[in-house]
C-alpha cells in the first residue's frame, strides 16, 4: 500500500509540474497577443491615415 501511495505522490508532483509549466506558457503567449493587438491597431491607424491621404490627393481639380 506504501508504493502505490508514494505512486500517487510522483504523480501529483508530475502533475503540478506540467500545470505551473503550462500557465507560465499561456501567461507569456498572452503577453504576445496583447503586444501584437497594440501593434495591428497601429497599423490600422496608418493604413487609415494613407487611405485619407490618397483620397485627399486623387481629388479633381474643381474644373473637371
Amino acid at each position: 500500500m506504501n508504493n502505490g501511495m508514494k505512486k500517487l505522490e510522483e504523480i501529483t508532483s508530475h502533475l503540478q509540474n506540467e500545470v505551473s509549466q503550462l500557465s507560465s506558457e499561456i501567461y507569456s503567449q498572452q503577453k504576445e497577443i496583447n503586444s501584437l493587438k497594440v501593434e495591428i491597431n497601429k497599423l490600422k491607424n496608418i493604413i487609415i491615415d494613407l487611405e485619407n491621404n490618397i483620397e485627399s490627393t486623387n481629388q479633381k481639380p474643381p474644373h473637371y
